[in-house]
């Protein structure tokens, strides 16, 4: 039987295998072929110059462990910004955002330009979204549920505690499932988003999801 050469492997298994009385007690009553299997891997072990007192530390087993380097390491609250991919964070004063925002949406600029930074999303998308599905701040699911994405949960339209809640779950929302698929323009996110002829839209809103985002994100960009 041969041990691997990671000296903390070694360590773990030695220091298991010397302290475990109730298996050490059991020793003299097994069969020869369990006991010589036992004093063998025991044997080899301490061939080997491991100590069994040794004590691992968190940094010594972290650096001992095999990380796959070609996975990156990604947090979604610090996100480049202002990558070359459309749509993704793109700066503009709170000012500029608040002179458009009406209803439950009033204020809000800071909340839009936070929830932009955060998720890498420009912050004028996510505006002419909140714009076009509330009406500007006035539909009844923002004020009764500070829902201002048209956000979809297990019992209908999600409830927020706040409009600031509901802006970054929207952001948060459009940069993982929309544009980190590869949906990167308003066109492509209206086809999942607001897709014309779902059974959810009677009224058939969603034939004017695309002029009416693109109209208010427009503004904000001119």
């Amino acid at each position: 039987m041969k041990i691997g050469d990671d000296w903390f492997t070694k360590t773990m298994v030695t220091n298991t295998l010397v302290r475990n009385e109730k298996l050490n007690s059991k020793i003299g009553n097994a069969n020869s072929e369990f006991t010589n299997l036992f004093t063998s891997v025991l044997n080899e072990l301490m061939e080997n110059d491991v100590p069994t007192t040794i004590q691992p530390t968190l940094n010594s087993f972290i650096e001992n462990m095999p990380f796959n380097n070609d996975i990156p390491n990604v947090e979604m609250d610090h996100l480049t910004l202002n990558s070359d991919e459309p749509l993704r964070f793109s700066s503009i004063s709170a000012e500029k955002i608040n002179q458009v925002l009406g209803g439950k949406l009033k204020g809000m600029g800071n909340a839009f330009l936070q929830a932009g930074q955060r998720y890498n999303v420009d912050p004028a998308l996510l505006v002419a979204i909140a714009k076009h599905e509330t009406g500007n701040g006035t539909s009844k699911a923002a004020y009764v549920k500070n829902n201002i994405a048209g956000m979809m949960g297990k019992n209908g339209l999600r409830s927020y505690t706040s409009i600031e809640e509901s802006i970054m779950d929207m952001a948060r929302n459009i940069s993982k499932n929309y544009l980190g698929m590869g949906l990167s323009n308003i066109t492509k996110i209206a086809a999942k988003y607001a897709p014309v002829g779902a059974a959810n839209d009677p009224t058939s809103l969603n034939n004017h999801w695309v002029s009416g985002v693109s109209k208010f994100f427009g503004e904000l960009k001119a």
